[in-house]
């Protein structure tokens, strides 16, 4: 919301400076963006008028004028500005004038001829970016006057951010209540006065879709001149609020809603036929709009209507064909209250955001229609004329929701706030933040105005009091309780260790959005059902993640695209599956890694990063569960992953995640190099570990054995490794594999196995004789098992 200083001290008035103002307001909730200065630094601007104006007699494009500054003689000015004409009152910089950018008026001479001054336009005193121009003023302008005195532009225009719950603050009113309530002082609206009509011209009006407008107000103005134009004052209302003037039927509803925070809108009567009927859109309609976009309405859209069309889309933006136009002469003012939820969300899924849609979908007050309406009337009236007929209602109240009654306890401000402040002064703050108040033995049973849908239950208003009361007011006090020491299991799981085990191996965290789009979801994860955002941020946005990878290839999409091929990255975070009417919310690890293996450097050769290498990496992390021996890696396919380059890993029967390398199809869908490798695991499975324990060391020698075996090709070391450790758990201390052999003298189908056997007994030495059937037992346990074969 934006809006001139000056126009706020029109309403209040308090003995504070802009800048204590703007502290005010942003440590009342409302905080001040930015206070900018109205116009640019200029002096030596008079008001003037055009007495004469002719040809240059050497220069097509300039005319020759004689302006009068209201002292001395008629100055002789240049200007090529198309539109100076003799009788137009203009802003005149003399000769010494320094307009912004330092730039000073000096005597000059332009083809031949002297001018003694300058003739501005709206960009030149830094009033607009850029303009067509010169600034044409009223004729009843004041010649002679300081021009800066003229338009008040020592002015300051305020922009205040304001968090969604305080819709009532989109108006020029709800802010000067806010000052009005900080200050303690009075505010003093202008005159709205209803306006009386003059004819009994009605436009009628049906609500066949009250529960997204249970209200609705129009009122017909005849015979208005086209003519006319805004006043000079309200054009620079407009423009300090960042609002163009158009028409003054169009200045007048955006000055209200600048004002009152009600939007409206103006309709050409001779465009309308039959009434207005606010109802839901039939899907497939279209609609021209104001801007000049044809759009394809939906069933759930709430629309403006006459007999024939739609004319309007509610609360949004109007359309192109029923606007008013230069040639309108009888208008149909509109003022109606939508339900927030109706509108929330339906200007952005067209593609639009407006003014009017950015307050319904706050919640605009449901008793200003009336109070709006009168005012438009009389602002329109005061500038074009016209002949007003009476105010036509519709409404079915039983849809408007009544504030509720709240109690308020005098021991629970005192409880929340931390302070103990008198009965007098919480009246006083809520009765002038226009509450109802009732006195009850506890405290007050309290009822909001119909502007404050954020205020519902009692913390409520104990927030309203602490704010106005002064957050620097309320002394800081340290809590103390009693607090019981929790020990965190010895055996757990830590996800900040292994997050720093991740960063020890090279990899960067990432944080990245929930939120994700419909179509990186099936190319991920299908299988999976989705949680849909009923108001999403966008279109890219428009589900709940099913996994972590979508979010990690996207930024691995952003890098490489920024040549930078080695990545690293890990997130943890939840994931989100629907399942049936549930959702399941799981906390999950995954991480990705492409490019070289180490960063390029002279002291080693440079190679790529493997499926084994990111395996190490999650070897390393299930250590930290002192389990690392109940973990399984077994090949599966993904529909993420290379069919010849994943797995599935397993804790027992359960499983953990997945590890692979990325589909091919998905590398080149995504336009990421080959070689990205994935794993994902989830952390509840990992919680439970084993304490270390000490074992003392065995004093006597170990002896090692090797052997070859040839197994099938689809036999996994893991599995020999598990045979083995059963069939001799005692003496057994570490199975190593150093080599795998297929070719020559091994047949089809089969793969030769090199295995190192690390044999030790805690008390006594082993004997040949011991290790010999040590050995018997290994090998008869794989050829049962495996049908594996000793080779020479």
């Amino acid at each position: 919301m934006k809006f001139s200083e000056a126009w706020l001290r029109e309403w209040v008035n308090p003995a504070v400076s802009t800048t204590e103002l703007a502290d005010q307001l942003s440590m009342a909730g409302l905080e001040v963006d930015s206070v900018e200065p109205v116009a640019g630094e200029f002096e030596g601007v008079l008001v003037g008028e055009v007495l004469t104006r002719e040809q240059h007699p050497n220069a097509d494009k300039l005319s020759l004028c004689t302006v009068n500054v209201g002292s001395g003689d008629p100055l002789q000015i240049i200007c090529g500005a198309p539109n100076v004409a003799a009788g137009l009152k203009v802003p005149v910089a003399v000769i010494g004038a320094v307009l912004p950018g330092n730039f000073k008026i000096k005597r000059a001479k332009l083809r031949g001829l002297e001018s003694q001054g300058m003739i501005c336009s709206a960009s030149e005193l830094g009033l607009a970016a850029s303009s067509d121009g010169i600034l044409p003023l009223p004729a009843d302008a004041p010649v002679g006057d300081d021009f800066r005195t003229y338009l008040d532009l020592n002015d300051q225009a305020i922009d205040v951010d304001l968090t969604p719950d305080r819709g009532d603050c989109l108006g020029l009113a709800g802010i000067a209540r806010e000052v009005g309530v900080i200050n303690r002082t009075p505010v003093t609206p202008p005159a709205m006065e209803p306006v009386e009509a003059v004819n009994d011209e009605r436009f009628p009006v049906s609500l066949e879709a009250p529960q997204g407008c249970p209200r609705y107000l129009c009122r017909v103005i005849k015979n208005i001149d086209p003519a006319a134009q805004t006043p000079l004052w309200m054009q620079e209302r407009l423009r300090r609020s960042d609002l163009r003037p158009i028409s003054p039927v169009v200045d007048v509803t955006n000055y209200v809603m600048l004002e009152l925070g009600q939007p409206m809108h103006g309709f050409d009567l001779a465009e309308l036929e039959g009434g207005i009927r606010v109802r839901m859109a039939e899907e497939g309609e279209k609609l021209v709009l104001l801007d000049g976009q044809e759009i394809t309405l939906r069933s759930d859209t709430l629309v403006i209507a006459d007999q024939a069309k739609p004319v309007a889309i509610a609360g949004i933006m109007g359309g192109e064909h029923s606007g008013v136009s230069d040639s309108s002469r009888d208008v149909l003012l509109e003022s109606a209250f939508f339900a927030p939820t109706m509108i929330a969300g339906k200007a952005r899924s067209y593609g639009l955001h407006t003014d009017s849609s950015h307050r319904f979908e706050r919640g605009v007050d449901p008793q200003l229609q009336r109070r709006a309406i009168e005012r438009a009337t009389q602002l329109l009236l005061a500038i074009t004329g016209g002949e007003p007929g009476p105010v036509v209602e519709s409404a079915d109240e039983s849809l408007i929701e009544a504030r509720p009654e709240i109690l308020l306890r005098r021991a629970r401000v005192a409880r929340v706030l931390g302070l103990e402040i008198d009965d007098d002064t919480i009246s006083d703050i809520l009765t002038r933040l226009e509450m109802q108040l009732e006195p009850v033995a506890e405290g007050w049973k309290v009822t909001a105005p119909s502007c404050r849908f954020d205020i519902s239950i009692e913390e409520d208003l104990i927030e309203e009091v602490g704010r106005i009361y002064g957050y620097t007011r309320i002394p800081t006090r340290r809590n103390s309780a009693a607090t019981a020491m929790q020990s965190e299991p010895e055996v757990a799981f830590s996800l900040r260790r292994a997050k720093q085990l991740l960063v020890d191996r090279d990899y960067q965290e990432a944080i990245t959005y929930s939120f994700i789009s419909r179509g990186m979801h099936d190319l991920i994860d299908p299988a999976h059902g989705t949680v849909e955002l009923a108001n999403p941020i966008s279109s890219d946005m428009s589900i709940m993640r099913t996994t972590l990878w979508a979010g990690l290839l996207q930024t691995a999409m952003y890098n490489q695209s920024r040549q930078q091929s080695r990545v690293r990255i890990f997130e943890s975070g939840l994931r989100f599956i629907k399942q049936d009417d549930d959702i399941k919310q799981e906390l999950m690890l995954a991480g990705l890694v492409s490019g070289a293996l180490q960063p390029e450097s002279w002291a080693a050769p440079e190679r790529n990063v493997d499926f084994f290498d990111l395996k190490a990496d999650l070897e390393a992390l299930f250590a930290l569960t002192s389990c690392a021996d109940e973990f399984r890696f077994q090949a599966e396919t993904h529909n993420a992953l290379h069919p010849g380059q994943s797995a599935r890993i397993t804790r027992g029967d359960e499983q953990v995640g997945w590890i692979g390398k990325l589909h091919p199809q998905l590398e080149q869908k995504l336009d990421l190099s080959s070689g990205v490798y994935l794993f994902e695991i989830g952390l509840n499975r990992l919680m439970e570990g084993r304490l270390p324990a000490f074992k003392p060391l065995s004093k006597y020698p170990s002896i090692r054995r090797d052997i070859a075996i040839v197994v099938d090709q689809a036999v996994g070391f893991d599995q020999i490794r598990q045979t083995i450790r059963e069939s001799v758990p005692e003496i057994l201390r570490e199975i190593l594999i150093f080599d795998v052999y297929t070719g020559e003298k091994v047949d089809s189908g089969r793969k030769s196995l090199a295995l190192g056997l690390i044999l030790q007994e805690s008390s006594h030495t082993l004997t040949d004789e011991n290790v010999e059937r040590v050995m018997a037992q290994i090998v008869a346990a794989l050829v049962e098992r495996y049908n594996a074969q000793l080779r020479d």
